[in-house]
Parts: structure tokens; C-alpha cells; sequence
């Protein structure tokens, strides 16, 4: 997929809708995430070697909130385990049709399955790796919990969940900091002061970030043995959580 510049918020608007994951935002969604999300290209090529590491024969590996398919191709590209299946799953319908052209091109498709569905719907079962790539933060708060213990019953013993989220901070100092880097990370790939306040205003009760103790009392209490960082970029981390 050639990906237009994200110019979605260059020019002044009258009203702001709520942020969506509709066809306007599938057309530039990669010159948008890389552009927004710091560490984001990292991210996507560490979970390909960890889905390496710990997928199983026989098991099924799940890209959940897969949006275009950047984990899932990376995940392909990495398996060498046999009769390993992946699924991915996404509830955007642009986005389903746009990642089934995408991973068409690179793989005959034969081992992923993909589907438009509520990730919160998706029974996880004989799972050895879940990927949850800054897709959390979009679920209601009420339904978290429940969430990941869906995805902990559905892991082998020794199964990895790998989640990405934007993070806050109980520290108002470090929050103002940490929200500044990110601006002036966002200014540096080349948006401008209005399409960084005019973004922030569509996400606002839509991208509801938390931090990073929140997240792993919440893993704690699903379940899993451990989850620890294994990376972080300023307010964007990703998790390592261990069954």
C-alpha cells in the first residue's frame, strides 16, 4: 500500500469529531502512526523476533487491533515453527479490507486468518503469542480486566502476551514532560502546532492512556507470572507479560 501524507488536521476545523479508524484515516495510516508514535518501527520488528521465540507447533499466534497488519506481517515473516496460525482481528472494516490487500501481496494467506470482529468478542484459545499493539487504550476502562483474562485463560503455559500502550504518569512533573517530548516529537516528523492540538482534541475520550503500574497490577491480577518493560520511547512503552 503506497500511504499518503497525514494531512488530516492541517486545515483549521469548524467542529472535531471523535477520532475513528475510518477510510480517511486507513488512506495515511502509516506515514501517521510512524509520525506519532515513537519507537513505533522498533516495536514492530521486536515482536516478529519475540513471536519467534516463543510461538509453538500447533498453536495459534493473535494480532489483536491489528489495524493495517504491521504485526501480523511481522509475525509471518518471523515464524518458522510449523502448523503455527495466525489471527488477526480488527474491528474497523476499512482497515480489515486494507489489511487483507496488504498481506495478500507479501503471503498467499493460507496460515492467517483474518477478521473484522470485537477483540473483545475473540475467544482465545491454544494461543502461545497475543499481540496487543496500542490497541488497549481504546478499550472502555470497564472492560480491560475482563479482557486480559480472556487472553491469559487463552495462552499455552509458558505463553507471551506482548502489549503497547501510550502511557500517563501520576507525577504531574514528569506527565507535563512526557506530553512535551511527544509534542515536540510530533513537530520534528513535520506536524504542525494545529494539526498536533486539533489530533489531540479528536482523541481526547476516545485514547484513554494509563500508567504503567495500572497496566501490570491489571496483568497481575489476569494472571500472568511477570510484566515488565522492554521498551520505552518518552510516553509510549510496550510490555512483556509472561503466563
Amino acid at each position: 500500500m503506497q500511504s499518503a501524507k497525514d494531512s488530516l488536521y492541517a486545515s483549521p476545523l469548524g467542529q472535531i469529531s471523535a477520532f475513528t479508524f475510518d477510510e480517511t484515516v486507513v488512506k495515511v495510516f502509516p506515514d501517521m502512526i510512524q509520525r506519532s508514535v515513537p519507537g513505533y518501527s522498533t516495536i514492530i520488528s521486536a515482536i516478529g523476533l519475540l513471536a519467534a521465540r516463543f510461538a509453538t507447533e500447533n498453536s495459534v499466534c493473535y494480532d489483536l487491533g491489528c489495524s493495517l497488519g504491521a504485526a501480523t506481517l511481522a509475525m509471518r515473516q518471523h515464524i518458522t515453527t510449523r502448523n503455527c496460525r495466525i489471527v488477526a482481528v480488527d474491528c474497523s472494516s476499512a482497515m480489515i479490507e486494507q489489511c487483507r490487500r496488504n498481506l495478500s501481496v507479501a503471503f498467499d494467506g493460507a496460515d492467517i486468518e483474518v477478521l473484522c470482529a470485537d477483540i473483545r468478542d475473540i475467544a482465545i484459545s491454544n494461543a502461545s503469542v497475543v499481540v496487543v499493539n496500542f490497541t488497549l487504550q481504546f478499550i472502555p476502562l470497564a472492560d480491560r480486566q475482563a479482557f486480559l483474562a480472556t487472553i491469559y485463560r487463552g495462552l499455552l503455559p509458558g505463553g507471551i502476551l506482548i502489549l503497547s500502550e501510550k502511557l500517563a504518569f501520576d507525577d504531574a512533573r514528569q506527565q507535563t514532560l512526557q506530553n512535551d517530548m511527544h509534542h515536540l516529537f510530533k513537530k520534528a516528523q513535520g506536524y504542525s502546532e494545529l494539526e498536533i492540538s486539533q489530533k489531540r482534541s479528536a482523541l481526547e475520550n476516545v485514547l484513554i492512556p494509563e500508567t504503567l503500574a495500572a497496566h501490570q497490577q491489571r496483568l497481575k491480577a489476569a494472571g500472568f507470572a511477570s510484566a515488565e518493560v522492554w521498551f520505552q520511547y518518552f510516553n509510549f512503552a510496550s510490555m512483556i507479560a509472561l503466563k
